[in-house]
């Protein structure tokens, strides 16, 4: 597909998704959303490549929702727009495949959800992140209620997103939001470091990774337990096998079979 917004690079088994609307600060509007699950049904389809990275083009990850597009919405229509959001961000964070936010700049608003709904995130010390919705009349709308406070806790999503004060990269860390601090200019280089470090594992005992950490934990501990066994135990068809062969002779596992 020719997008409009989002601009993939591959970079062997490591696609980088910028999500450009400079002029806009990257603001999220309904283009980006259709692009958006078109790119997605094409990695389920597909699994072109192992690990995704996200960023924004210019000074901004993404500033928000795109408040032009949402001002004239009646309630039915605002709640297709945050619904359509909801979906999408699920969807996202449902892929297989890991996630990488790369924070960039201001990760505001919907920005500040979409970041959330990745697996893991990286920021830029210049990183500005924030849930301002109150001060709109608002409040998050795609889930950002939910997320942030499984990431965080009860009482800094409170303050977060009732204070709607932007806070910095280095107290979305202390607050367990960001996972890596970066340099600005070293922001691209170091994603693409951890993307390539997951990209040469296992990818279908990443996948699993993946699954059992984000469905465990909507599971109690014991049913969790069996998940994780379940899928440990498969692995033993054949990605484990060679794993532990190479391990054994002393070599590097050959993953082109699975």
């Amino acid at each position: 597909m020719d997008y409009q917004i989002l601009k993939p690079e591959r970079f062997g088994n490591v696609e980088v998704l910028t999500i450009s609307r400079p002029e806009a600060l990257n603001a999220l509007n309904s283009a980006f959303f259709s692009e958006l699950n078109t790119y997605i049904d094409d990695i389920i389809a597909n699994e072109p490549f192992r690990v995704l990275v996200i960023t924004g083009a210019g000074k901004a990850f993404v500033a928000g929702a795109d408040i032009a597009e949402m001002v004239d919405m009646n309630p039915s229509e605002a709640k297709g727009f945050s619904e359509k959001g909801q979906q999408s961000f699920m969807r996202l964070e449902e892929l297989p495949i890991p996630v990488i936010a790369a924070v960039n700049g201001y990760a505001l608003g919907g920005g500040c959800e979409l970041a959330m709904a990745c697996d893991m995130r990286l920021g830029s010390t210049k990183a500005v992140f924030g849930l301002p919705e109150v001060g709109l009349g608002l409040i998050p709308g795609y889930a950002g209620t939910q997320r942030l406070t499984r990431l965080t806790s009860l009482g800094n999503a409170l303050k977060c997103i009732m204070s709607g004060d932007p806070f910095s990269a280095e107290e979305a860390y202390r607050l367990g939001l960001v996972q890596q601090l970066c340099e600005p200019d070293m922001l691209m280089e170091d994603a693409l470091s951890l993307a390539r470090k997951i990209a040469k594992r296992g990818p279908k005992a990443i996948r699993k990774v993946k699954e059992v950490i984000r469905k465990g934990r909507h599971l109690s501990f014991n049913q969790a337990m069996d998940l994780e066994k379940e899928k440990f135990s498969q692995l033993f068809e054949d990605e484990a096998k060679e794993g532990m062969k190479a391990f054994l002779e002393k070599r590097k596992p050959d993953w082109s079979n699975n």
